[in-house]
């Protein structure tokens, strides 16, 4: 074959190089390489001159970065500066600052191998046609199948981007083989063998150029691969075709992942019922690698799906309160960013999908890019199943608890993610109860909140029984003292306007602080838990207490009718109880049948107007009243007299009906104490008035004696068993009782005080229960008693019958100190 025309453009090119440059041709081969790398380089731009579209990808790159504030804020900007006149070239202001915008420590992003050297002017290795690069999906061939040409590229020279060498031989020599330094990278052949080289190599390209340039636009048009081609299956290689394995493009995978991220089955990853987890079909042609990033990437799907189930079912769920929907609200907001990350991928998918926007392979989405990408949302997902898992069947106190145990975490991001939940979870709780401390109000329709209230208990119960703690929903982030204040402070609130009729606005009672009107005000509060809420609630406890205790005292004398207790059912007003009792001698010893309480009353009310109880408060002296127990068949007026105090309104709280009844208890056995101690006192008397009649009778001197010094250790006894219930007993659990009542922070301090107070009285005046058990010795003392009194009652009835009826008085009344009264044998 000849050889080419002296006018084809390679030579032309080179006689131009040399007379420019004024050199022969072996001295301007460089400048020929260079000036042929030029004519084949495309200059074109990367992106398109659309000023919408640089906009649109400034608000998604401002999206992605989580700005959306500037995002919307850029996008009115953008409208106000299009719809002016005054810039001309808007796009390029845009593309600035753009460009501006990316960070300079982030090295450029590559391009593809083809559009790497066409960009930079075909450096060195100028063996190709020009690359026409149209597309960002389009693939690069590989070197090697570059150097061998398939039967279908040599059958149709130009229908690749980059033509072969190969297809020189259609109108030319069978070229030699490429020699290994022409691939980039490498070094250039040595001096001599590189220029003509270089020369031979420039003359093919100027051949080939111009053999190929009648079919450059089907060039450009078959060159890049269409938007549908990118996703869809490889062809089948001979042995797949066999086994009915499907040949899958990773580009295929990534559209299927970024559907199974959304809990959507893909085309080849579904997901797997019996497994419960997605998986990638078996007929898919993968490599082990591939098939394991896309399970692996597929897990965020699964983890998506559990969130979502949860919070669909439980957003339906009216029971579920307050709390709960707040946890799901929380759930929902997070998946809401994690749906805006999907946005953004998918935004990138579609751009290197659009024929309007060129993209390098090295910005496409890979399954690799999508595993580090998506390793912080796969993270926080992980969390937040963790979370639904923890918290299944929990609700109100118990499921801010369950968030609560989840910031105990070493995590620094798994922690603030908690948190950030825990502020939202928590409002509701804390916003009932700071309703409940300063209002006093309990608007708790589905028992979330650790303060439970009774609506059928009446105001009598309310301060014991109404209101209480429902321990299960306590919070884990309150402690134990903080949820008994919190309940005694809205519990004191009720009592004053529900007991004590006290309708004082809640603000008077409490300097009323700024409570938590939003999560960020609870997440704000939980960073200091032990300063600013325990401030708030130990201000208002002290502050609704201390108003609380000052309105018994003033408006209800609650101090005075307890020393009033201690005056007249203890037997502490000895004058008036020494006074009444001789008063109902006449009227106590007749049968308890005969006797009437209105006699008693009025005997009641002589015995007050003549001694010191006259100067007490009318208030007490009203409530002043006579019992009669249960009567009994032989029982005297001394078996069921009884003195009573009538308590009601709010001092009914202090004084409830275990507590009068522990009273009545003890006032009944210092009464038959000092019943017997005025019988011992009659005896006495009586033994000095008949002491010359006794002398008269000289056989009963002994018997006499005896019953004398019987009487003697009697009054002993009675004295020092009174020292002890007066002093040892009474005394010193007064002044305790007292100090404890002076010292007193709240009304159930007063409560426990005053409990604790009649319990010692009562199991040291050996009444209890417990005691029963000492009664046995006791019946010794009874039985010589019993003895005494029989041998007195013959001396008596020899002497005329005086002396038998006292003893019998002192036996009855010593038979009541020491067992529940039979009467006098």
């Amino acid at each position: 074959m000849a050889t080419p025309d002296q006018k084809s453009p390679n030579v032309l090119l080179q006689n131009l190089c040399c007379r420019i440059l004024g050199k022969s041709e072996a001295d301007v081969a460089q400048q020929f390489q260079y000036a042929v790398r030029v004519i084949g380089s495309n200059f074109a731009p990367t992106v398109e001159r659309d000023e919408f579209l640089v906009a649109e990808k400034i608000k998604k790159e401002l999206t992605r970065q989580r700005r959306e504030a500037d995002a919307a804020l850029f996008s009115e900007l953008h409208r106000k500066l299009h719809s002016q006149g005054v810039l001309k070239n808007k796009w390029s202001i845009l593309y600035l600052l753009l460009s501006l915008s990316e960070d300079p420590r982030k090295q450029p992003s590559k391009v593809s191998g083809y559009a790497a050297l066409f960009a930079q002017a075909l450096p060195r290795d100028a063996h190709s046609t020009p690359y026409y690069y149209a597309r960002p999906q389009s693939l690069p061939l590989n070197y090697q199948e570059r150097g061998a040409p398939s039967a279908q590229s040599a059958g149709s020279a130009g229908s690749s981007g980059v033509s072969s060498l190969g297809t020189y031989a259609l109108n030319g020599p069978t070229p030699p083989p490429p020699p290994p330094t022409l691939l980039p990278g490498q070094p250039l052949p040595a001096p001599g063998v590189g220029d003509g080289l270089r020369q031979q190599l420039g003359s093919r390209l100027a051949w080939t150029l111009t053999a190929s340039q009648p079919s450059l636009p089907s060039t450009t048009s078959k060159a890049v691969p269409s938007s549908g081609s990118r996703g869809a299956a490889r062809p089948r290689r001979e042995g797949d075709a066999a086994a009915g394995a499907v040949e899958v493009t990773e580009a295929a995978l990534v559209r299927d992942i970024l559907y199974v991220f959304q809990g959507i089955d893909g085309k080849h990853v579904k997901m797997s019922n019996a497994d419960n987890c997605y998986t990638v079909e078996g007929k898919a042609n993968l490599s082990k690698s591939l098939r394991d990033t896309a399970v692996r990437l597929a897990e965020l799907g699964w983890l998506h799906n559990k969130i979502r189930k949860y919070t669909d079912q439980r957003s339906l769920d009216r029971s579920f309160g307050l709390v709960g929907q707040s946890f799901c609200a929380a759930l929902h907001q997070e998946l809401r960013e994690y749906y805006r990350l999907l946005s953004v991928l998918h935004s990138q998918l579609q751009l290197e999908d659009d024929q309007g926007v060129n993209l390098g392979l090295e910005s496409s989405l890979t399954l690799r890019r999508l595993l580090v990408w998506t390793y912080d949302p796969k993270m926080r997902l992980k969390t937040l199943a963790a979370l639904v898992d923890h918290c299944q069947g929990r609700k109100g106190g118990e499921l801010a608890s369950a968030v609560h145990a989840y910031t105990k975490t070493g995590d620094p991001y798994a922690r603030s993610l908690v948190q950030h939940i825990l502020s939202l979870v928590s409002h509701p709780v804390l916003s009932f109860l700071y309703r409940w401390i300063y209002d006093g109000e309990l608007e708790d329709t589905y028992h979330e909140f650790f303060v439970a209230s009774d609506p059928a208990v009446k105001a009598d119960r309310l301060w014991h029984d109404k209101y209480a703690l429902r321990k299960p929903m306590i919070p884990s982030f309150m402690t134990m003292d903080q949820c008994r204040k919190v309940l005694l402070i809205g519990k004191s609130i009720n009592f004053l306007h529900q007991v004590c009729h006290d309708q004082t606005p809640t603000t008077k009672m409490i300097a009323v602080t700024k409570s938590a009107e939003s999560p960020q005000d609870a997440a704000d509060l939980f960073t200091d838990l032990e300063n600013a809420f325990q401030g708030k609630i130990d201000a208002a406890y002290f502050e609704t207490s201390k108003y609380l205790l000052d309105v018994l005292n003033k408006k209800y004398s609650l101090l005075d009718h307890m020393q009033a207790m201690r005056r007249y059912l203890l037997l502490g007003q000895g004058d008036f109880i020494r006074h009444l009792m001789d008063l109902l001698k006449p009227e106590l010893v007749r049968p308890a049948t005969t006797l009437y309480q209105h006699n008693l009353t009025g005997i009641l009310e002589t015995a007050v107007r003549a001694t010191n109880a006259q100067f007490d408060s009318p208030e007490i002296l009203k409530r002043l009243d006579v019992r009669l127990l249960e009567v009994s068949p032989g029982d005297t007026g001394w078996d069921v007299f009884s003195l009573d105090y009538h308590v009601d309104g709010p001092i009914a709280t202090v004084f409830t009906r275990e507590c009068m009844s522990h009273y009545l208890r003890a006032f009944n056995f210092l009464w038959r104490a000092k019943r017997v101690e005025y019988i011992l006192t009659d005896i006495r008397k009586g033994h000095m008035c008949n002491a010359r009649l006794l002398r008269s009778m000289p056989e009963f001197s002994g018997v006499l004696h005896h019953c004398h010094i019987l009487a003697s250790e009697m009054v002993h006894f009675i004295h020092q068993m009174q020292y002890y219930v007066t002093f040892e007993v009474l005394e010193c659990s007064w002044d305790e009782l007292w100090n404890r009542v002076q010292r007193a922070q709240d009304l159930d301090h007063i409560i426990a005080a005053h409990e604790a107070f009649l319990g010692t009285v009562i199991s040291r005046c050996l009444l209890d229960s417990d005691s029963r058990v000492r009664h046995a010795p006791r019946g010794s003392v009874l039985g010589f008693l019993g003895r005494a009194y029989a041998a007195g009652g013959q001396a008596g009835r020899r002497a005329g019958g005086r002396v038998s009826d006292q003893w019998c008085d002192v036996a009855s009344g010593l038979r009541g100190v020491v067992v529940p009264s039979q009467g006098c044998p």
